[in-house]
């Protein structure tokens, strides 16, 4: 069944990435506190979310953000950028180490992207590929991320 086929291969997805995580952890490399790592998650999806938006759409309050995002700064994974529209507002950027810190799952990503490339016919990748584009573009609306209007929506 799909459900069953999606949800393993996200389970996987994750386990690959907290091995790989847990063996950083001997040669102290892995800072992150398990918030922490779930507020970057939110932060790269988010695209450069505002403090706000990012407290609005975790639903904890603006001190508890903004302590959060003071945390993961002093840590060197997100940076602070003052809003070019309106010097009051900062948008949160991650940074290159926690960019390193992410391409863990990103290499894997592109490995698993080649086997299924080599695995299926040119016309089935293409086929896969597009379920996967509409899949993430019209079946999951409510986490259009590219529609501002989604922070106002959190909490509905």
């Amino acid at each position: 069944m799909f459900n069953t086929s999606i949800s393993e291969i996200y389970d996987k997805l994750r386990l690959h990435f907290y091995m790989k995580v847990y063996s950083r952890f001997e040669n102290r490399e892995a800072t992150l506190t398990t918030v922490e790592s779930f507020s970057m998650e939110v932060i790269m999806a988010l695209g450069e979310p505002t403090v706000a938006q990012f407290a609005g759409v975790v639903n904890i309050s603006s001190p508890n953000a903004a302590h959060r995002i003071k945390c993961l700064v002093q840590k060197g994974y997100v940076e602070k950028i003052q809003s070019k529209d309106d010097a009051r507002e900062y948008h949160l950027r991650p940074t290159q180490k926690y960019m390193s810190y992410r391409q863990i799952n990103q290499d894997y990503l592109e490995i698993l992207m080649k086997r299924c490339q080599e695995r299926f016919s040119p016309e089935d990748y293409a086929k896969l590929n597009e379920m996967l584009d509409i899949i993430n573009h019209e079946l999951m609306p409510e986490l259009d991320i590219k529609d501002y209007t989604f922070f106002d929506k959190v909490g509905e």
